[in-house]
């Protein structure tokens, strides 16, 4: 199975390229809910999430929708949280745990988060936090693609999460493996020019061009074979660039079943 969607789906910017004029604010995911089967949530980086939120997202989507959920950052980047915060962090998420909608949470490391032997340890204690769930994790610097990283990552049954990002050196690269049930890939975009130069989300405006997805295809079908769930998100967010990329690849792979 191979769901599509996109990185949030709460953006200003989107009414009128995607959502119609007038929208409010509490009413777009049952409409974004009509056109995909899957949304990755990002705003849990930012804040510890209440389980009324939670409460709140399954009411407003019907069982086959699924989610991703980004790792609070005091798990990935101040790395001060432990397993009393993984404990609430699970709570909040039961319901839709307990309504089948939940893929698997994200855990996305800075570039700063470089390889070593602590900060190996540092991601495999992400299953002892959280047991029985999925839990795919994205590196962004280029240390992290070696041997020793697959096998720590298989041995402790966590996801390698793929990327499509700008081709700058250090950065992880188009490197595509699965090493857990669920395959994901996240599409930052190949903005170069702002990757590091711009500010807030200008790193992630791009529209990527029918060859450009066309890469992926081939490595979405075979990781797809090789998973239970293959998920492909897109994170060139502004102005809904990611919404018609989304179609776009959605189209490609249908036309290839």
């Amino acid at each position: 199975m191979i769901r599509i969607g996109t990185a949030g789906y709460s953006y200003k910017d989107w009414i009128g390229p995607f959502y119609p004029e007038g929208i409010k604010d509490s009413m777009m995911l049952d409409y974004y809910a009509q056109n995909f089967r899957f949304v990755e949530l990002n705003s849990t980086f930012y804040h510890m999430p209440s389980q009324r939120l939670f409460q709140s997202l399954n009411k407003k989507t019907v069982h086959g929708f699924s989610f991703s959920v980004k790792l609070f950052g005091g798990f990935t980047h101040q790395r001060d949280c432990g397993q009393k915060e993984a404990d609430d962090f699970r709570f909040a998420l039961m319901p839709i745990v307990d309504n089948d909608k939940l893929i698997c949470l994200l855990a996305q490391y800075p570039y700063s988060f470089h390889y070593h032997q602590e900060n190996l340890d540092s991601v495999k204690r992400l299953r002892d936090w959280f047991p029985g769930m999925d839990v795919n994790v994205e590196f962004r610097n280029r240390g992290w693609i070696r041997s020793e990283t697959s096998a720590a990552l298989r041995e402790q049954n966590l996801g390698f999460v793929c990327v499509d990002e700008p081709g700058l050196k250090g950065l992880v690269g188009n490197v595509a493996a699965a090493t857990s049930k669920i395959g994901y890939l996240r599409m930052h975009g190949r903005n170069e020019a702002k990757w590091y130069a711009g500010e807030g989300s200008q790193r992630y405006d791009y529209l990527y061009d029918w060859n450009e997805l066309n890469e992926w295809v081939p490595a979405i079908m075979e990781l797809e074979k090789k998973t239970m769930q293959m998920v492909v998100s897109f994170n060139n967010h502004p102005i809904g660039k990611a919404i018609e990329n989304a179609r776009m690849i959605e189209k490609m792979i249908a036309d290839l079943k």
